[in-house]
This record gives structure tokens, C-alpha cells and sequence, in this order.
């Protein structure tokens, strides 16, 4: 089994736009069982105490076009021990990659990885944040998915 994290900013956004996009494309594939896949922040501005906000509206709009659910999905902090519970944690964002390595301190095992770097484009996944464009950065990241599961 494989268990992938995927991470942005504020877990609101483009990381668990990655998490019910590649959820999605497993499901049609059949391979649920050969798969942990979620998604968290790097900071905890989209979280107050133990409670995270919910995914972004825009975001959420943008999966339903797609029809997908986000339904339940809260943001949730990186943690430390998350290192050895999981295989792979996805980047949306060069940022956000060396926020993953201020939180783990090190990576030995080179589980860290931006999720373009999967595709022919490499760069950054598109920041709908800044740029309201959430089907840009749903392109982009069906695109990253799309080419991660290509690679198990």
C-alpha cells in the first residue's frame, strides 16, 4: 500500500483538490485498496484550536463541476511524526516543499516532491488563491495526478 500526503499552504485549496482528484482516479481504476492518500497544511492559518475550516468554496465549487465530493474534508496540519506514517508528501508549490522541510527537519528517505515534477511541465501547481482561477489549478493538478498514478 501507499500512502501519499499532498500539501499546500492552508489544506483549503489545492491540496485537497489533489487528495479527491487522485482519490477519484484510483476509484476508477479499481485500486482503492493499493492507496492512503489525504491532505494537509503547513501552517495552521486555516485552523483554530483542533477545528480546521472547511474546503475553500471556490475549491469545492471547482471538484463538484467534476463531480466530486469534498464533503466532510477539514484542514489539518503537517506534523513531524507524519513522516513515518506516510510514502510520498506532494507539494503544490516550491514554497510549500521547503515548508515541508522546515517541518521534518531532514528527509533521508527523499519522500518530499513537488506534484509537476511528475508531469513534462515541472514547476508549480497554479495558486487559484491569488488568481481566483481554480480551473486552472484543477487542470494542473488532474494533470500532476494523472501522471503520479502513472508511476505505481
Amino acid at each position: 500500500m501507499t500512502r501519499i500526503m499532498f500539501v499546500c499552504h492552508g489544506n483549503i485549496c489545492r491540496s485537497p483538490m489533489a487528495e479527491f482528484i487522485l482519490r477519484d482516479l484510483v476509484k476508477k481504476q479499481g485500486r482503492e485498496k493499493d492507496f492512503v492518500i489525504s491532505s494537509s497544511a503547513t501552517s495552521t492559518d486555516e485552523i483554530w484550536g483542533d477545528v480546521g475550516k472547511p474546503v475553500y468554496p471556490p475549491a469545492k465549487r471547482e471538484l463538484e463541476k467534476h463531480g466530486l465530493s469534498c464533503d466532510g474534508k477539514r484542514a489539518v496540519q503537517l506534523k513531524k511524526s507524519d513522516y513515518d506514517k506516510y510514502d510520498l508528501f506532494i507539494a503544490m508549490d516550491g514554497m510549500n516543499a521547503r515548508n515541508i522541510g522546515r517541518i521534518f527537519g531532514k528527509d533521508p528517505e527523499n519522500k518530499v516532491c513537488k506534484l509537476m515534477d511528475f508531469t513534462d511541465r515541472k514547476g508549480d501547481v497554479a495558486d487559484p488563491w491569488y488568481t481566483d482561477r481554480f480551473d486552472v489549478a484543477y487542470n494542473d493538478i488532474y494533470e500532476g495526478c494523472t501522471a503520479l498514478l502513472k508511476t505505481f
